[in-house]
């Protein structure tokens, strides 16, 4: 049977599942028929986005159903335990892209700066880099971090981080390209800004510093600009699904991702306004808390949610 008679023999069905079904045996029927579905899609179609529409149907009622366990008292737990990894192992192409957006941007920053050390103030602001000039001069170059009562810079902090990360999100209506704008402004930013420690020879001591609160600050951006850029996917190619379906699905997904990253920015502000400002740390202390984010972010965001979808994958069999 060719594809398109596949597809036209079965959407209805199809559709109807995406409504769910009271009777628990009916979702079990469900759930069955979506698995035999799935077995001759991944026979004859392997490759196709079919494979990919009926997967995400079936793992819709799989959830469906687990959440009518009695483990699921918890909520809380399986939202962050289950729920987002999934999400997360869906739009992992998404999170890759964003990075390399942001990477891009982060060196172009460094070249432009390179060429030219206008493009520093003109970047950073000539407030910025005169006062930090003057805290190099004065032998604290971090001296930035160490001037506010913490509790005041903490909610500022966190504040702020929180604003960027749901700018960066909701941006994604203007079809993924204010998204991109926010990922190209703050990768430029960062590269100039890492170059101007680098341009003093204190290159090495601003990442030590730095990003105890950088990497997950900067993490964080990253994955708020793949929930825009799922948002802006979901309005440009909603696949087999209608628009709006295909937009409330995205937003779904993208609203699951940027409340993951509340605590993250918090933490984030926390170790900026408690923990940076004691620049003279030992080095295996700021490279253990530097490790440790870094660990985190990628055991959370990649390894782990393809360890969450193998085991789903290894239960519907």
């Amino acid at each position: 049977m060719r594809e398109g008679q596949f597809i036209k023999r079965n959407i209805d069905r199809w559709k109807a599942y995406q409504q769910p079904a009271n009777d628990p045996d009916e979702t079990a029927k469900r759930f069955m028929n979506l698995v035999d579905d799935l077995s001759y899609a991944k026979t004859f179609y392997p490759f196709s986005n079919t494979v990919r529409y009926i997967n995400g149907l079936a793992a819709g009622i799989f959830l469906s159903i687990y959440k009518n366990k009695k483990e699921q008292k918890n909520r809380i737990a399986q939202f962050f335990i289950v729920e987002v990894p999934l999400t997360m192992q869906r739009h992992h192409r998404t999170l890759l892209f964003s990075f390399l957006f942001f990477a891009l941007f982060v060196c172009i920053g460094i070249f432009s700066a390179m060429q030219d050390q206008t493009f520093v103030r003109a970047i950073l602001g000539d407030n910025y880099v005169d006062m930090t000039e003057r805290n190099i001069a004065n032998g604290d170059p971090f001296g930035v971090y160490k001037d506010s009562n913490e509790f005041y810079m903490f909610v500022r902090i966190a504040f702020n981080n929180i604003m960027v990360s749901f700018n960066t999100f909701v941006l994604g209506i203007t079809l993924g390209i204010g998204t991109l704008f926010m990922l190209f402004k703050n990768g430029l930013m960062l590269g100039v800004f890492e170059y101007m420690f680098f341009h003093h020879g204190l290159g090495i001591q601003s990442i030590l510093v730095i990003f105890i609160h950088g990497t997950l600050e900067i993490s964080a951006i990253v994955i708020a600009g793949a929930a825009g850029m799922i948002i802006g996917n979901s309005i440009l190619f909603p696949r087999t699904y209608t628009r709006l379906q295909s937009v409330t699905r995205g937003a779904k997904d993208a609203i699951k991702i940027i409340v993951t990253l509340v605590p993250i920015f918090i933490i984030a502000a926390i170790f900026e306004s408690y923990v940076t400002r004691h620049t003279n740390m030992p080095v295996w202390l700021s490279l253990l808390i530097l490790g440790g984010s870094l660990a985190f972010v990628l055991w959370y965001f990649v390894y782990y949610p393809i360890s969450v979808h193998k085991k789903m994958k290894n239960a519907k069999r």
